[in-house]
């Protein structure tokens, strides 16, 4: 794992990948301090980054399109399936360097509320209990950026895809106020979720039993509870959108809230894309 490890990060320096990532970040991070806490002279730092959380929508796809599709596309995956360690252990070597290269420019970015802090009342531990959340918030969107790119050959693809994945997120909170919220609606809603399922299922496993099994166990249930009690259906869908929003939980932090759930609920993405991103290679590996 740490040959797999040095081997990345000597790509990502080695190449413009490292570098773009962190400009982009700390060029937004810079806009939003000089907006926030020197033009409109608000001590809050945790602020601008609830305004820099925007940037992910770019850098993580930017930064995660080509960790595991290039290397189908060069046909170089096969080496890594004869190294002597585990799947896990190659998805893990290559996400703690894209993690590396996502904390180096949070490490700059750290000295920002000890420098405002000379000029004016910063409140220290909310800046930084929100640094924490923003690094935790994007350390899960490297996750979902690498199981994106586990599932294709095509960087372009990988990077269009992340983007529109993580847009969607971004802006789920706002989009649930516009969907369905009847119990209908939602009831369809999860119906179309339980097929998604089964087809990642499917392209995971190729197992044609356990996509359709599952799928079809998931509407059972729904159906089941829809008619026993549709009135628990009522706002479910809006109310799933607000509560899968990875943005969202951030503005907890930035509002002086160390919430734990909040913590648990990123971790439980990384460990769950990870797991996705082991299992796709393994698929690639018996094909």
């Amino acid at each position: 794992m740490i040959a797999v490890l040095k081997h990345e990060l000597r790509l990502y320096f080695h190449s413009l990948t490292a570098y773009v990532f962190g400009a982009f970040l700390l060029a937004f991070v810079g806009i939003g301090a000089m907006l926030y806490n020197l033009q409109a002279a608000v001590s809050n730092f945790e602020f601008v980054l609830s305004f820099s959380s925007l940037v992910f929508v770019v850098i993580v796809p930017i930064l995660t399109m080509r960790v595991i599709a290039e290397e189908r596309k060069q046909k170089t995956d096969q080496l890594l399936y004869s190294l002597p360690i585990s799947t896990a252990k190659v998805i893990l070597g290559k996400y703690l360097a894209l993690l590396v290269v996502y904390l180096i420019p949070l490490c700059v970015i750290a000295f920002y509320p000890l420098i405002f802090s000379q000029f004016g009342d910063v409140y220290l531990l909310t800046s930084y209990g929100s640094l924490a959340a923003f690094f935790i918030m994007g350390a899960a969107l490297i996750a979902v950026g690498i199981f994106i790119s586990s599932l294709t050959d095509n960087q372009g693809f990988a990077a269009g895809i992340g983007i529109a994945v993580i847009l969607l997120n971004y802006f789920s909170v706002s989009l649930s106020e516009y969907v369905s919220s009847t119990a209908l609606g939602s009831a369809i809603a999860l119906f179309v979720l339980s097929i998604m399922l089964g087809v990642l299922i499917y392209q995971l496993t190729k197992n044609e039993n356990l996509a359709y099994g599952t799928s079809l166990v998931l509407m059972a249930g729904i159906t089941a509870f829809y008619l026993l009690d549709s009135s628990k259906f009522e706002g479910l869908l809006p109310g799933i959108m607000a509560k899968l929003s990875l943005f969202e939980r951030l503005d907890v932090f930035v509002n002086g809230i160390f919430d734990m759930t909040a913590v648990v609920y990123y971790l439980s993405v990384i460990i769950f894309f990870l797991f996705l991103s082991v299992q796709s290679m393994e698929k690639r590996r018996y094909n």
